[in-house]
């Protein structure tokens, strides 16, 4: 799932590798996820969270008395010189691409192919773990949207990548299917 909104999204500005807290927004946010999963009774096996302070502020709210594992690969794309630049200045996609591709690479950041790559790697070795259990994990949207990019059904209807939406993803055979996106605050 996508953490909650932050300082940098409600000042519209580039965050990636960088970090801002959680707005009160953005912990309300995470307050309606927590109730979405007790509204449903879904408890996690296992929680993880991005390195980064959004995403375990995110997770302590969602899940406060579950012990949770920070991963590194799971951590939002990296802009380079990008980072916390207003978001006007972000390169509009080229025709016909659905991502940044490499743009960033000559600003110091990352490709969406090496974001998707250890977005999947990270992913994998969490479910190969668990043996079938069911995990949470809180990443950032563009890393998000990446991890999206490579296992996309043809048949799947692009989910929202909004502040605190849950994407949920089946793990089958080494591979990962995208049943359905929910937006708790709607």
């Amino acid at each position: 799932m996508h953490h909650g909104q932050t300082l940098f999204n409600q000042l519209k500005r580039v965050q990636g590798a960088c970090d801002s807290p959680l707005t009160d927004l953005g912990k309300q946010q995470a307050k309606q996820a927590e109730d979405y999963f007790a509204q449903k009774e879904i408890n996690f096996a296992a929680a993880y969270a991005s390195t980064q302070e959004r995403a375990c502020d995110t997770m302590e709210i969602i899940r406060p008395d579950q012990v949770y594992t920070r991963k590194k690969g799971i951590k939002e794309w990296n802009f380079g010189l990008y980072e916390g630049a207003p978001e006007y200045l972000n390169p509009p996609h080229k025709a016909g691409e659905e991502s940044y591709g490499d743009f960033f690479l000559d600003y110091g950041g990352e490709s969406v192919d090496q974001v998707e790559k250890r977005m999947t790697y990270t992913l994998t070795q969490i479910m190969e773990n668990l043996k079938g259990e069911n995990a949470l994990a809180v990443s950032s949207g563009g890393a998000l949207y990446s991890f999206y990019l490579k296992w996309r059904q043809e048949k799947d209807q692009r989910p929202t990548f909004s502040n605190c939406c849950i994407l949920i993803y089946e793990y089958q055979d080494g591979k990962f299917y995208l049943q359905t996106s929910i937006d708790p605050g709607k």
